[in-house]
């Protein structure tokens, strides 16, 4: 068997279906399904159990597949370095972002590594922090660049930068002259219990900004009266800066925000409160010379 081969059952896996994994992998339709049929006949035993036209993996199947994505990710490792040995600087490099993230980001690192590497291509995804940490585990993307924490122990990082935590409100809120000078803090300190009954506006559950949030109103003992649950980080800054309530974010996303309205900016914690943003990637990975030098375009800009 090929590595061809291999991907064709862990893209028939992923996709669930013969139509979408042939286009996936680049081979008709009929083409994988009669592989499919051999490679069962030759093994002796179904990998795959069709409900109508789904194909859902047998325990065979889930088997087959750990170890077949085990030996395509070894492959890829190998071919990147031999290149590297050969410094021939070309392949493929799938990077992603969360999406405030890569907003500012991707226009200012990508024209500056294709200007180094013309030969390497680059896919982008873009997906909250929780997926992202999933496709580097399935090997769909090489590197992510996000906010810790990461949940999965096989997922190596390299900090790109410490970035604060700041609270951000409309300037003339009530409480926006309540700040005070504290020692290490940029901004003005402020007690987060004096904003308790505050509209907070917050992100979703599933957001790395929101697990911060939640561990900082941990920290203070607090559970605000009233919230708003929003996706967009850019329109929660926006609606605080306008005096809809408060929120939380780092101070790299606020430094690329364009706002109407300049909001008030504290420190919150003790004093502060700080986070690290990363480039994840799967632990024990040969990450290849133009996967290290983005990492540092990434940080060079930050």
């Amino acid at each position: 068997m090929d590595f061809r081969e291999l991907q064709y059952v862990v893209s028939i896996a992923k996709q669930q279906n013969i139509t979408r994994a042939s286009e996936e992998v680049f081979v008709s339709q009929p083409t994988l399904s009669k592989f499919v049929q051999n490679l069962e006949h030759y093994l002796g035993q179904p990998l795959f159990r069709r409900l109508g036209n789904k194909f859902l993996l047998t325990y065979a199947g889930e088997r087959y597949v750990e170890k077949a994505k085990a030996m395509l990710g070894m492959k890829k490792e190998l071919d990147e370095e031999l290149s590297d040995i050969l410094k021939k600087d070309i392949g493929e490099l799938k990077i992603a972002f969360p999406i405030m993230r890569g907003t500012y980001m991707l226009p200012c690192t990508l024209p500056v590594f294709r200007k180094e590497f013309p030969r390497v291509k680059v896919t982008v995804n873009e997906a909250n922090s929780a997926v992202l940490e999933d496709m580097i585990l399935d090997g769909e993307i090489d590197l992510a660049f996000f906010t810790l924490p990461i949940r999965h122990p096989d997922i190596s990082y390299d900090t790109i930068k410490e970035e604060e935590v700041i609270l951000v409100m409309n300037a003339d809120h009530g409480l926006a002259g309540e700040g005070i000078k504290k020692a290490g803090c940029k901004y003005p300190w402020i007690d987060l219990k004096k904003l308790k009954d505050e509209t907070f506006i917050m992100q979703r559950v599933d957001q790395r900004t929101r697990h911060i949030t939640d561990q900082i109103l941990l920290e203070h003992n607090m559970t605000p009266k009233t919230t708003l649950d929003i996706r967009n980080i850019l329109a929660s800054v926006e609606l605080a800066a306008s005096g809809y309530g408060i929120t939380f974010v780092s101070e790299t996303h606020l430094r690329h925000i364009n706002l109407k309205e300049k909001p008030a900016c504290f420190s919150i914690g003790k004093p502060k409160t700080m986070t690290s943003f990363v480039a994840a990637y799967r632990r024990g990975i040969y990450l290849p010379v133009y996967g290290q030098r983005y990492i540092q375009i990434v940080r060079d800009f930050t």
